[in-house]
């Protein structure tokens, strides 16, 4: 069910050049260009500070199944997803893997509260991030409050994200995981401008079982139920068409 980026997007991040002068002197930052700024933690910078954003910032590009970082690293870098998927996941003790969180674009990770990654990070997708130098982004914080409370409010939104999914996790059924899942995918790509229904699901089912604590075949399994109720219905390129939305609702807050 994965979904790759389209060379155009990742032409376009990667052709970003350095600030240029406008006539007049006036500096125009390629971060000026950025598509989905809107919904970053830049988002509140005019021109002149997205100059001295633009001068510690390098776009990096993923190819599937390639790693960020991993847990334990030293925490140098903060990241901004720009294009495509990435997932964040820890290791258990007993060797299984847990899934925190899927990234897409406008999402930011690599925050720590002390010198070293709390978690690990992958690519899902064919993938374009913003990588920011950690030392020099927090002298930027500190210089401009608007972005750093933009970041904050991010952060704020992620905790209540990860207390979603802790009541995911504990108290409910398969199918109510799964309906909850996608209902969330289809409102977050509505809050980036996209299409909400029918929704891209690019990650896996393995990745959707490490996400919601079932198994690959448990996953499987819900889908193929949902379908023959002909709740959704599975299409080309990892999309799904929430066909009874009303009724994936119900069945998300377990009525």
């Amino acid at each position: 069910m994965q979904q790759s980026l389209s060379p155009f997007d990742i032409g376009r991040i990667r052709g970003l050049e350095p600030a240029r002068e406008r006539a007049g002197g006036e500096q125009v930052s390629p971060c000026g260009a950025c598509s989905v700024r809107h919904l970053t933690f830049c988002a509140p910078l005019g021109e002149e500070e997205l100059n001295h954003v633009s001068r510690i910032v390098q776009n990096i590009e993923l190819h599937p199944g390639d790693p960020l970082f991993d847990e334990g690293e030293d925490a140098t870098h903060l990241y901004s997803v720009t294009a495509g998927a990435m997932k964040v996941y820890k290791l258990l003790p007993d060797g299984r893997r847990q899934i925190i969180g899927f990234l897409f674009a406008g999402d930011f990770l690599g925050l720590a509260d002390d010198e070293a990654y709390a978690y690990s990070a992958e690519a899902i997708t064919h993938s374009a991030l913003c990588r920011f130098p950690r030392r020099k982004l927090e002298a930027l914080l500190e210089r401009y409050p608007r972005m750093e409370r933009r970041l904050l409010g991010m952060a704020s939104h992620e905790l209540a994200a990860a207390q979603e999914q802790m009541l995911l996790l504990g108290r409910k059924t398969a199918k109510e995981k799964i309906a909850s899942f996608l209902l969330s995918l289809g409102r977050r790509a509505e809050q980036r401008g996209q299409t909400a229904n029918p929704v891209s699901v690019p990650m896996s089912r393995n990745d959707i079982g490490d996400f919601l604590g079932l198994t690959t075949e448990t996953v499987s399994r819900t889908f193929t139920q949902l379908r023959q109720a002909k709740l959704i219905a599975l299409m080309p390129a990892g999309r799904v068409d929430l066909l009874d939305v009303e009724a994936l609702q119900d069945i998300a807050e377990g009525n």
